[in-house]
Order: C-alpha cells, then sequence, then structure tokens
C-alpha cells in the first residue's frame, strides 16, 4: 500500500472533531448543571440571540450567576483530571519520537479522542451524572490528549522541513489550519445542536476520529526510519523513562552556554504567552453566555469562526513580515495585538462590539508559531523530539495552570465585573514582553539561531572523524 508524508489532513480532521465538540461541551455543562440544580432547564431561545436573564432584581438572574460560578469551577475541576496524566504520556510519547516514530504521537490522542467522544454519546443520550465527565477526562489523560498531538504533529513537520524559512512558514501553516479548522467547527457546532442535538454531534465528532485513526495507521508514513532500532534489545519502561529523561537533560547540559539560555528564554516567552491566551480565550462561551451579551448556540459558533479571520491574518502576518523583519519582532507585534483584543473584550457589552474584538486581535497568534520555529532552529535534528516534548509538557502544565486560575478567578470576579479576567490577561503579557526586551537588551540577533546549529555539527562530525 501507497505511503503519504501528507500530515496535514491528520490535523485537520483531529482539529475539526475537537472544536466541533470543545464549545458543546461548556454549553452541555451548563445546561445540566442548571437542571440538576432548579430541576428546570435553562432559559430558552427567545429567537433573538438571548437565551438569559438580564433583570438583576429577578430571582432567575441570581440563579444564572450562580450556575455561572458552579460551571466556570466544574470545568476547572475537569481540565485539572485530565492535566496530570497526559502530561507523563506527552513527554514520554513525544520525546521518543526521535527513536521510536512520530506516528504515535498522532495515533494515540486520536484514539483517547474517540473514547472520548463515545462516552460524551452515552452520557449525553442516557442524561448519566456529570461526575462520569471526570473518568473520562482522566482517560483521555492517559492517550495523551492534545499536548501529545501537538508535539507529535511539530516534530513531524519539523522532520520534513531542512530550509530555515520554510520551517517557519510550514510551522505557520499548520496554526492557520488549526485556527480556520477551528474557526469551522465553531461555526457548524451551534447549528450541529440545534438540527440533531448533542448525542449525534458526540457521535459525528466520533466518526471523524475513526477515519483519522484509519489514515494515520495505513496512509501515513513515518519521518522517523524505525528499522535500525527493531533490532535492537527491547529496554523495560525504566530504562525507557531514563533515556526520555537523559535525552531532554542533555538538551540543555551538552549545550553551549548561549545555546541553553536561548532554549529556556524561548521556552519561557512561549510559556508565558500561552498562559495568559489560554486564560482569556477560555472565558469567552461564558462571557458570551452571561448578560448582557445573552448569546445562544448559533451566536456562539458566529464567534468562534470569527476566529477563523484571526488565523488567516496572522498567518499572512508571519509569510509577510518574516520577509522583512527577525522573528523577534513579530512576536512582539503578536502580543500587542493580543493585548488590544482583551481590552476591547473586557468592555464589550454588545453583540456588535464582541465581534469588533477580533479586529484588533488579527494578529495575536503570530508570537505561537513563530516562537515554536525559532526553538525548532535552535536545536539539532536529532534533538527536535526533545524539544517539542518540552514544549507539549509547558502546554499542558501551561494550559492547565492557566485554566484552573482564570476560571476561578471569573467564578470570583463574574458578579460585579465579568471583563476583570480579560484585563488581567492582558495585563500578565507584560512578561513575555519583558523576556523579549531583555534578548534585545543583550543584543540577541536572530541570526545567531541558524549560526550555533551548524557549529555543533560541524564539532561532532569532526570528533567522528
Amino acid at each position: 500500500m501507497r505511503r503519504v508524508l501528507c500530515v496535514e489532513p491528520v490535523i485537520f480532521i483531529y482539529m475539526f472533531a475537537r472544536s466541533l465538540t470543545s464549545p458543546l461541551v461548556q454549553q452541555f455543562i451548563y445546561r445540566r448543571l442548571w437542571e440538576d440544580e432548579y430541576n428546570s432547564t435553562a432559559i430558552s431561545d427567545g429567537g433573538n440571540g438571548s437565551r438569559c436573564e438580564q433583570n438583576q432584581s429577578s430571582p432567575t438572574y441570581i440563579m444564572q450567576k450562580d450556575i455561572q460560578e458552579k460551571a466556570s469551577v466544574f470545568n476547572m475541576q475537569l481540565d485539572l483530571t485530565g492535566a496530570v496524566p497526559s502530561l507523563i504520556v506527552a513527554f514520554i510519547i513525544v520525546a521518543n519520537g526521535d527513536r521510536q516514530g512520530r506516528k504515535r504521537s498522532l495515533v494515540l490522542p486520536s484514539v483517547g479522542a474517540l473514547i472520548a467522544d463515545l462516552c460524551l454519546t452515552v452520557i449525553s443520550y442516557f442524561s448519566m451524572s456529570l461526575s462520569i465527565l471526570f473518568a473520562v477526562a482522566f482517560i483521555t489523560g492517559l492517550f495523551g490528549s492534545m499536548a501529545t498531538f501537538l508535539g507529535g504533529g511539530f516534530a513531524f513537520i519539523a522532520d520534513m522541513c531542512h530550509d530555515e524559512k520554510q520551517k517557519t512558514t510550514r510551522i505557520a501553516v499548520v496554526d492557520l489550519i488549526f485556527g480556520v479548522v477551528s474557526g469551522l467547527a465553531g461555526l457548524s457546532s451551534g447549528y450541529f445542536l440545534r438540527g440533531i442535538g448533542f448525542t449525534w454531534t458526540f457521535v459525528t465528532a466520533s466518526l471523524l476520529h475513526v477515519i483519522n485513526i484509519i489514515y494515520i495507521l495505513f496512509f501515513l508514513e513515518d519521518t522517523i526510519d524505525v528499522s535500525e532500532f527493531q533490532h535492537q534489545t527491547p529496554v523495560s519502561c525504566t530504562e525507557l523513562l531514563s533515556e526520555t529523561f537523559s535525552g531532554v537533560y542533555m538538551l540543555f547540559k551538552t549545550a553551549p552556554h548561549k545555546k541553553r539560555i536561548l532554549i529556556i528564554l524561548l521556552l519561557f516567552t512561549f510559556m508565558t504567552y500561552l498562559f495568559t491566551v489560554f486564560g482569556g480565550s477560555s472565558l469567552f462561551t461564558l462571557y458570551e453566555l452571561d448578560e448582557p451579551l445573552c448569546w445562544n448556540e448559533v451566536y456562539i459558533g458566529y464567534g468562534a469562526a470569527a476566529f477563523t479571520s484571526v488565523s488567516l491574518t496572522s498567518f499572512l502576518g508571519v509569510y509577510l513580515f518574516s520577509k522583512c523583519l527577525k522573528d523577534i519582532y513579530i512576536v512582539f507585534i503578536g502580543i500587542f495585538s493580543y493585548i488590544g483584543g482583551m481590552v476591547m473584550a473586557a468592555f464589550a457589552k454588545t453583540t456588535l462590539l464582541m465581534f469588533l474584538v477580533r479586529v484588533p486581535s488579527l494578529l495575536c497568534f503570530m508570537p505561537i508559531p513563530v516562537l515554536r520555529s525559532m526553538l525548532s532552529k535552535v536545536v539539532l535534528p536529532g534533538e527536535q523530539g526533545a524539544v517539542f516534548a518540552c514544549v507539549a509538557c509547558l502546554e499542558v502544565v501551561t494550559g492547565t495552570i492557566s485554566l484552573a486560575v482564570f476560571n476561578i478567578l471569573y467564578a470570583a470576579t463574574v458578579a460585579w465585573f465579568s471583563g476583570f479576567s480579560f484585563l488581567l490577561s492582558a495585563g500578565l503579557c507584560l512578561i513575555p514582553l519583558a523576556a523579549l526586551c531583555w534578548l534585545l537588551c543583550t543584543s540577541w540577533n536572530g541570526e545567531d539561531l541558524a549560526l550555533l546549529v551548524p557549529e555543533e555539527v560541524s564539532s561532532i562530525e569532526s570528533a567522528d572523524s
């Protein structure tokens, strides 16, 4: 059977299925909590986009705020449940991709997502307890979840790119796929929910994951030749863990001082920016369900789809700016774009303003692919798995902590100022900005990234000869 090196279909299908169910899970939890707490259904859609009580003197308004707080805390607890196992699995699978191939990093999360969607189907159809979702989250985490998929996907792309500029563009293309597919799925989710309900939407996502697993197993060719490792003596789990941590440890220990500092600072900048982006953007659905916006599922889908334009403009920004600007300045521009969008979101009290939040945020996704590319450029080809394992683990840790912090903060502040969390998210961007300024003040030049790796390669070749 002829195999291909095209990983983009895998990313497309996985992200579409995940983005289709992600906003629905939050709405499902919101509605079920309302039913469980007050033995009644949530406020029905009046046909004009409003589905909540806006009269602050009404008892329904107080109930509404109570469900907002409980839904926020429930989502936070759910994220924490799956975070720890997914962190461990992502670190082991992605880091060992340099010797065992990248396909494991893609197929395991797809299997986990399939199990999760099947469980959601059963829970929705039989109206089972929401507490079962914690077991589902833990099981999904054992399969690596999103972190393993991202780490494996980007390492797969890095393996195929040998030109440095091509690597930046190719990684930006993958991030563009993430954004566009997420927007399309978000737009579709509201219509799926209205047309076929929660249960059959989860069934649809399950079928997409089945297609993805078949493609990965039977049609996708691995970028790593694992045949040379098949004749080696099988290693135990203890030896495998030792090799994994040793590979990541040696990435920092054997590197020159300047390279080590660069990796640490780039990882820190990546982590702190993701903290603000994950935390701030995760609250949009709850914020839009609450007054004064009171969006229904279709409007929420429109809002999610609006990020399609943000992903597209961010990709175009990376493509154009990379021709005339150094990577570090592109990151600066993207962070300031995100700050502008979050400040505007904090004070958006009408549907029009909430949609216009995307205008100042048009370039906010640029730092993510650029920082990934910068990290990939500073390491050797055989170290791609180790560095992307670090990135994947940081994404899990950062995402989990940020979701927990911002959900707790939103629950505590929603009664007096629901936009406070967005302002905090914008303010925290000063941390990655400070790290980038330090790099500039120390006369760091982006071209040094391209100089470090060849020096190491030549030293290794001379040592071997």
